[in-house]
């Protein structure tokens, strides 16, 4: 698998590991945990977005503490590649960056995201109040209502429990290294979506 090679190849390069990070923030803001298939993908998209002010790369949602990009690329962590994104509520709603999340990724294919298959891929939602609880929930509800996507949303709402920040080579992927053929093929066709549907809330 390409994208797995690439990774492993910049990993023997990267003289960089995995971080656990806190869930710091600055005040005012907002921080919501996403995964819905290569991180790499949402990132792109995410930082983007007037009013987000940080986007990390990570793991989620599973039992390995400290994982590294290997271990959850076997599929037996329970991780999910996630995006952790902050943002600032007083330029853009939650409720924005959730329809952003549910027009950029699938919602409806089980454990993959197109040629990315495994647990490790799958549509995931953590939040950290009731109240992101509810706007998710919404969120998912609008989704499926827009017929958009073909199928049932599957996306799982979890609560936040830890994220594990991916190793330094996975940040700003797209940025850095827009030429690579899965940057192409994959990340850039759903760059391209989202600047076409959200076209004024771009930074």
């Amino acid at each position: 698998m390409f994208r797995y090679f690439l990774a492993t190849l910049l990993l023997v390069i990267a003289t960089t590991f995995s971080t656990h990070a806190t869930d710091a923030r600055a005040p005012g803001s907002e921080t919501l945990t996403l995964g819905g298939g290569c991180f790499w993908c949402l990132e792109a998209v995410f930082t983007e977005l007037k009013g987000v002010t940080s986007v990390e790369s990570g793991y989620a949602g599973g039992h390995v503490p400290n994982p590294s990009y290997e271990q959850v690329s076997d599929g037996n962590t329970g991780h999910a590649e996630v995006v952790q994104i902050t943002f600032d509520p007083r330029v853009i709603g939650r409720d924005v960056v959730l329809q952003a999340f549910f027009t950029i990724h699938d919602p409806t294919t089980l454990n993959r995201q197109g040629n990315d298959v495994g647990e490790q891929y799958r549509s995931v939602a953590f939040y950290r109040t009731p109240e992101q609880k509810a706007a998710i929930e919404k969120a998912m509800q609008e989704a499926a209502d827009s017929h958009e996507w073909n199928g049932k949303i599957v996306t799982q709402v979890e609560p936040f429990k830890e994220f594990y920040k991916a190793e330094n080579y996975h940040q700003d992927y797209f940025k850095l290294h827009g030429e690579q053929p899965y940057c192409q093929l994959v990340i850039a066709p759903k760059v391209a979506k989202f600047r076409k549907r959200f076209h004024d809330l771009l930074k």
